[in-house]
Order: C-alpha cells, then sequence, then structure tokens
C-alpha cells in the first residue's frame, strides 16, 4: 500500500443562471425521483458506475456492492438530504417490468442557499446518451425547487468528461483539493 493523493476541484454554480426549465429525457429512458423503494437501484447503478473508474481509489466504497448499499443509505439518512435533487435513470423497457438503472445521482445541502451534488454516476453501457446531463439537470432544478441559490460538486481531476459536462453548464473551479487515499499497486 502506498499513500496517493488525489487531485479534485471544486466547482459551484449559481442557479439563476441555468436555464431549468425545459429538460428533454433522452428517447427510451425515464427520471424516477427518489423514492426510499429505490435505494438499491441507486447502490447498484452507483456500483456499475464507478467501480472500474478512478475515483474508487479515492473512495473505496464506491467499488464495492456492499460500499455503495452502506454510502446510499448513509446519504439519505443525513438531516441535510435533499430528495428534491435525487434522481434514478431508467431505460424503459415494455417487455420487462424490472427497472434498469441506467444513472443516480444524489443531493445534499452544504448550507441554507447551496446544494451539494452527490455521486452523479452513469452506467458505462449508457454514457454518451445524455444521461449525466440528464441527471444533473434535474438534480439543479431539485435544489431550485428546495430554496438553493447555489449548487456545488466535487470531481477528481483526471475525470476530465464530468469536468466538461459541469462547465457546460455554467460550473466554475473555484478550489482545488487534495484527497489522500491508500492504493494498492500491482
Amino acid at each position: 500500500m502506498s499513500l496517493t493523493y488525489f487531485q479534485r476541484y471544486r466547482m459551484e454554480l449559481r442557479l439563476d443562471r441555468v436555464p431549468l426549465d425545459m429538460i428533454v429525457v433522452p428517447k427510451g429512458f425515464a427520471m424516477l425521483p427518489w423514492c426510499p423503494s429505490l435505494i438499491n437501484h441507486h447502490a447498484a447503478v452507483k456500483f456499475a458506475s464507478f467501480n472500474r473508474e478512478i475515483d474508487t481509489h479515492v473512495f473505496p466504497c464506491l467499488g464495492e456492492k456492499d460500499g455503495c448499499k452502506h454510502l446510499m443509505r448513509e446519504i439519505v439518512n443525513r438531516g441535510n438530504f435533499v430528495a428534491e435533487a435525487t434522481w434514478l435513470a431508467v431505460r424503459q423497457n415494455e417487455f420487462n417490468e424490472e427497472l434498469q438503472a441506467c444513472g443516480t445521482v444524489q443531493g445534499l445541502l452544504s448550507s441554507q442557499r447551496e446544494g451539494a451534488i452527490q455521486n452523479l454516476g452513469v452506467h458505462p453501457e449508457c454514457r454518451n446518451m445524455g444521461i449525466g446531463k440528464t441527471l444533473l439537470l434535474h438534480s439543479l432544478r431539485g435544489f431550485r425547487e428546495a430554496g438553493c441559490m447555489f449548487a456545488n460538486l466535487e470531481v477528481t481531476v483526471q475525470n476530465t468528461a464530468a469536468i466538461r459536462l459541469y462547465e457546460r453548464y455554467g460550473f466554475q473551479k473555484v478550489e482545488t483539493l487534495f484527497k489522500v487515499s491508500e492504493v494498492q499497486y500491482a
């Protein structure tokens, strides 16, 4: 094991600068608002989204199914959990009644006027289809409905696709952080 420092950006956005009235959901998908019965679907797609990504080195719980379940329970049981900013993206399938979760995002309040996006993840098979954008916009609209004026998030610097998405919608880098983690190299 070796200690490694991972560089992360803290990014912020003023919610009044983002048009959130007409959010288009990609064809063949649906967005489900937070409901406690969906917690295992959120955890499963969180694991599928992150388990082979760099963030598992930064946050090892994301690389384990049980870790993702524990993290979801921890997030939704916090006093600052924002249900309106927590969404599950699913494939619509007329032949199969079972939910096919393909994306997740959770929201927390970081202050009375600011929401914090947590763990926006899209299943690898559903990337580049507009799911990440749709999750982001639904979450931002949820923060605005909860009375927030700002939103923030943290992202690992190597996750350039996510950074491009966030910048496209107006997020600006406001701080560079370093997260120390133990990493096992082969």
